[in-house]
């Protein structure tokens, strides 16, 4: 495909990067000539300099042929009139935009093809809230990911011992729960991928992820590890655009508390929020941390948009007692440090704001798509058309499907209801299927399998 991508900050750098590597023809417009020099010194890219929404750099980009826009400057208005003077002057077929501000959000109309043509809006605000509610409805997961439409989650959680399934094979837990339909699909062990099958064995500080109905997210992690106590009371520190959400989604059933330094924002969430706490303060003074009982304290999510100071004030909060730490990082090059110390959860705005936009660039019918692992492996849902003619996957089962290596399939979701995958499985048309992929270079023919041949039409 050929993508024009707008902004050369961290996600739209994480994100050319992504895309560059499967040979995409990608071009990245920024009005930064030094962060283009570096993305160029180190991807297979174009660069423009210049304003991603005037119609001369538009064009210089080659967006009078391009396949996809997508707008991710840190201005909401750079990235609306970029989807404007690509519809209206190149007829861009599809165009994705950024758009923080919740001013917007409330006025879904401005965003139809009359008004401002743009075809999905992303917004890694509501990206990360979802991604940390998530965590918090599930202790001690490491990532939950959402397919169809909820009803089944993909949970990653590290292995500990005193979970009935530590050092048994994997076919124990058919035995063990033989009512509840999960599988086991992926194991990584000191950092390498395992293709498990039943007589894989789990062993302490395995990552294992497991595919299961949300009802029985909490039965499954109780067999790889001792559940841990519910979580109730939380502390944010930031009450930014993050941090607001964040609160609002939780209030209702936790017990929430917001740690703000700015007088005037925080008058504003204590007008908008119902239920939490708002304190005006810095989250890195002991004193404060102290005062609010941070020792019996479940969560402690920092999410400023300052990255050495969500990790001091993480780091001071672990020292002083909270059970667990939930800290935002933007830059990349922390991640892999703070997560082997104190921090328990390190959260990258970009890797999960990239998850979002994959589904609208992966070919065939792909509907979800989460990016693990800094980006390396991805799980897929793509839904199954055509016939036996037309389609590699339809009327096939799961045996004889010509899938690559790294590629598997962990389940199917045929109307409501789940079906682990088995190697007899048959594929029917329509049928969810999701797959997951631990070498990203076999993304590309796992999506051919999914695209119909002509014969369906």
């Amino acid at each position: 495909m050929k993508i024009i991508i707008i902004g050369a900050g961290q996600v739209g750098a994480t994100l050319a990067e992504n895309l560059a590597s499967e040979d995409n023809d990608i071009t990245v417009i920024d009005t930064d000539l030094t962060r283009l020099r570096e993305l160029q010194d180190r991807l297979d890219i174009q660069t423009v300099e210049g304003s991603g929404s005037h119609p001369d750099v538009l064009n210089q980009a080659g967006c009078n042929d391009a396949d996809m826009l997508i707008a991710v400057s840190n201005q909401d208005e750079t990235n609306m009139i970029a989807c404007q003077v690509a519809h209206t002057l190149f007829k861009t077929p599809t165009k994705i935009g950024r758009v923080r501000s919740s001013a917007y959000a409330h006025y879904p109309e401005l965003f139809a093809d009359a008004a401002i043509p743009m075809d999905v809006r992303i917004s890694p605000e509501k990206e990360v809230t979802k991604h940390l509610s998530r965590l918090i409805r599930y202790p001690g997961a490491l990532q939950v990911m959402e397919f169809a439409e909820g009803k089944v989650q993909l949970v990653v959680v590290k292995a500990e011992k005193g979970g009935p399934l530590i050092d048994q094979p994997i076919s124990f837990l058919k035995e063990h729960m033989p009512s509840i339909q999960t599988r086991i699909a992926a194991i990584y062990r000191d950092g390498k991928s395992i293709s498990p099958d039943g007589n894989t064995h789990i062993h302490a500080n395995d990552e294992v992820f497991f595919l299961t109905a949300q009802r029985d997210v909490l039965d499954v992690m109780s067999e790889l590890r001792p559940l841990d106590v519910p979580y109730r009371r939380i502390i944010i520190a930031g009450g930014g655009n993050i941090g607001e959400r964040l609160a609002q989604s939780l209030e209702k059933e936790y017990r929430v508390k917001i740690i703000e330094r700015d007088p005037e924002r925080c008058r504003y969430l204590s007008e908008t929020l119902d239920n939490t706490i708002v304190l005006n303060g810095d989250a890195s003074k002991q004193e404060l941390l102290l005062e609010e009982n941070i020792e019996s304290t479940d969560v402690f999510c920092a999410l400023t948009n300052n990255d050495e100071a969500n990790i001091m004030s993480s780091m001071l909060a672990k020292v002083l007692g909270v059970r667990t730490v939930m800290t935002i990082i933007n830059n990349p090059a922390y991640v892999d440090i703070v997560q082997e110390g104190m921090i328990d959860i390190a959260i990258s705005p970009q890797q999960t704001t990239i998850s979002s936009l994959l589904s609208y660039i992966r070919r065939g019918d792909v509907v979800n798509v989460h990016s693990m692992r800094k980006g390396a492996a991805e799980a897929l849902e793509a839904v199954a058309h055509g016939d036996y003619r037309s389609s590699k996957v339809v009327g096939r089962s799961i045996a004889n499907l010509n899938l690559p290596e790294g590629a598997t399939i962990g389940a199917i979701v045929r109307e409501e209801d789940l079906i682990v995958a088995t190697s007899e499985l048959v594929i029917q048309a329509e049928d969810h299927v999701i797959i997951f992929v631990t070498n990203k270079k076999q993304i590309p023919a796992v999506e051919q399998l999914f695209q119909v041949g002509l014969t369906f039409f």
